[in-house]
């Protein structure tokens, strides 16, 4: 036995000296120890690496990579790809060599497009700049959103011209690149376009259209008629607070699960302007005040006023003056004063032209003494009038019609039996409950509001399931299903202990059979056939058996242990 034993060549002897060996632990740890240190140095010395730049462009990225190639700086790429990251040490001065190369050139120019100017440049690429760098400007604030990730903009502004029918307004349309896994509200957009509006002149909200990088049209810039969140939010709280003001009035009468109620709000959102003005006539004329006054007056008097016979003879021009030849006559004694010039007898043709002349003496007399006369005078007087103007302007969110419906439950009523029994409200009651749902909502027979207040017992939903068997039940399936799994990862186990891995540890730990010759030598000494059947004999055997099952079952469960004793019976026996 000890021959076999101590065969060499066999690497389950070798595997067996090496367990043996009581060094072998500590040249493990020492091995151990001085791998750790040798990582830990190697992990000290290896540089710590930042972000450069992180989404970068495949142009940029290659002009990059290639001019941290020619100043030999270190360089890597994060997990994915999306950064370039260099030594911390050279992030900063590797950032500013590539800045004086232009580099990178994706990004968004702003007004610093204006601080290089040619000599000489041209009316028209002097206003491209301009916008190029408003729209930079633009985009470089809409990139500080969180959720936005890049931003373009594109601005159309028209030229300026003095006719009015020939005017246009600018119009305004963004491309958002938004995060990944991120989202923008309707607030958000409404941020912006008011961003871009109020940077722009005459450019209004309206006219702006917002696109995500999926071609999500996120402005409702063509839908100006449809409720966005905000007022459908607005009408909700609206409703909401009315059933909680009915609710609430409600439920210390009946009961706060013996009422439901609904409330149905019909708003008006729309932007009224109504201008009047009004003229009233003044009511005091005692107190009116005078605007303006003019006052015209003509006076006319000494005027002969026209006469003669009517005819052609009085349209005839008058005959020349003629100058008389004749020396006035003394009167005579008897005679006028205003006779003195009367012809005598015989003498026809005068005495009728000192007629005709002392008429017409006489008329003029009369008419320089109390001639016709004309007056005339104008007034006019303007008085201030009464006006009114009012100008109205209606905000948007007016309640325009109410809607509101209540259920009541009936009431439980115990009866004389202790049973209990449901009965419906009195009227009066009903009456009540209406009366005060009205005060509650702010009822308005002008408005159009309309209430109903019904009474009607409540069902209550009960679901009957019918009964399933246990082993029906969702909860033992599964239990089944788990147990059956852990079952068959126990079969497994065992199969794998009973046909793999205890053969194989049998193989490579139960020591070696002696040969047959030194077989045949211990069986002749224990057992000598010519000797006769000896009861002691029988007993040392049996005995003899019972130790040599016990040590192959020791050598089974410990084999390091045999191993052990084996190598001191042969240090002994080479002593």
């Amino acid at each position: 036995m000890t021959a076999a034993v101590a065969m060499p060549g066999r690497p389950a002897e070798v595997l067996e000296r090496l367990k043996a060996n009581p060094r072998l632990p500590l040249m493990l740890g020492g091995a151990a120890l001085a791998a750790a240190i040798a990582v830990g140095v190697l992990w000290s010395r290896a540089p710590d690496y930042k972000v450069l730049y992180s989404n970068l462009s495949e142009r940029d990225g290659g002009a990059v990579l290639q001019s941290l190639q020619q100043m030999n700086v270190p360089y890597k790429f994060a997990e994915g790809g999306g950064a370039v990251m260099v030594p911390a040490e050279k992030v900063h001065e590797t950032r500013l060599r590539l800045a004086s190369q232009g580099l990178p050139k994706s990004g968004t120019a702003g007004m610093e497009l204006m601080d290089n100017q040619k000599f000489g440049i041209s009316q028209f690429a002097e206003q491209v700049n301009y916008q190029r760098g408003l729209e930079g400007e633009l985009a470089r604030s809409i990139e500080s959103i969180a959720a936005v990730q890049s931003a373009r903009v594109h601005l159309a502004i028209p030229k300026p011209t003095l006719f009015v029918r020939e005017r246009q307004k600018p119009t305004a349309s963004i491309v958002l690149q938004l995060h990944p896994g991120r989202a923008i509200d309707e607030g958000q957009v409404a941020a912006i376009s008011h961003l871009v509006s109020s940077s722009v002149p005459e450019l209004t909200p309206k006219s702006i259209s917002i696109v995500d990088q999926h071609g999500n049209l996120l402005s409702n810039s063509g839908n100006e008629r449809m409720l966005d969140a905000t007022q459908l939010k607005y009408v909700q709280a609206l409703e909401q607070n009315y059933l909680k003001r009915i609710e609430a009035i409600l439920a210390p009468i009946v009961g706060k699960d013996n009422v439901r109620a609904q409330v149905t709000a019909d708003v008006d959102f729309s932007i009224v302007e109504h201008t009047d003005e009004s003229y009233k006539p003044n009511q005091d004329p005692t107190r009116s005040a005078i605007r303006s006054q003019q006052t015209s007056e003509s006076n006319q008097q000494g005027a002969t006023p026209p006469g003669g016979v009517p005819g052609a003879l009085s349209n005839q021009p008058p005959a020349a003056a003629v100058a008389p030849v004749t020396t006035p006559q003394t009167p005579r004694a008897g005679q006028a004063p205003g006779q003195a010039g009367a012809p005598a007898a015989g003498q026809p043709g005068q005495p009728g032209q000192q007629g005709q002349g002392a008429q017409a003496s006489s008329a003029n007399g009369q008419s320089g003494a109390s001639g016709p006369s004309s007056n005339r005078r104008d007034s006019t007087v303007n008085y201030e009038l009464d006006r009114t103007v009012r100008h109205v302007q209606q905000a948007p969110g007016g309640v325009r019609r109410l809607s509101v419906a209540v259920v009541v439950n009936y009431r439980q009523v115990a009866d004389a039996k202790g049973k209990i029994a449901a009965q419906p409200l009195p009227p009066a009651l009903l009456a009540q409950i209406q009366n005060l749902t009205r005060e509650a909502m702010g009822f308005s027979s002008d408005r159009g509001d309309s209430i109903n207040v019904v009474n009607s017992p409540f069902t209550v939903d009960r679901e009957v399931t019918p009964e399933v068997p246990l082993w029906k039940q969702p909860e033992m399936i599964d239990l089944g299903k788990t147990g059956a799994g852990y079952l068959l990862l126990a079969l497994l186990a065992l199969f794998a202990w009973f046909k793999v891995a205890r053969p194989i540890l049998r193989r490579y730990t139960t020591p070696p059979l002696p040969a047959p010759e030194a077989r045949e030598e211990t069986e002749a000494v224990l057992l000598p056939p010519e000797e006769p059947a000896n009861p002691e004999v029988l007993r040392l055997a049996a005995r003899y058996e019972s130790d040599l099952a016990l040590v192959r079952d020791a050598a089974q469960r410990d084999p390091r242990l045999v191993a052990s004793v084996i190598k001191n019976w042969i240090a002994n026996d080479n002593r």
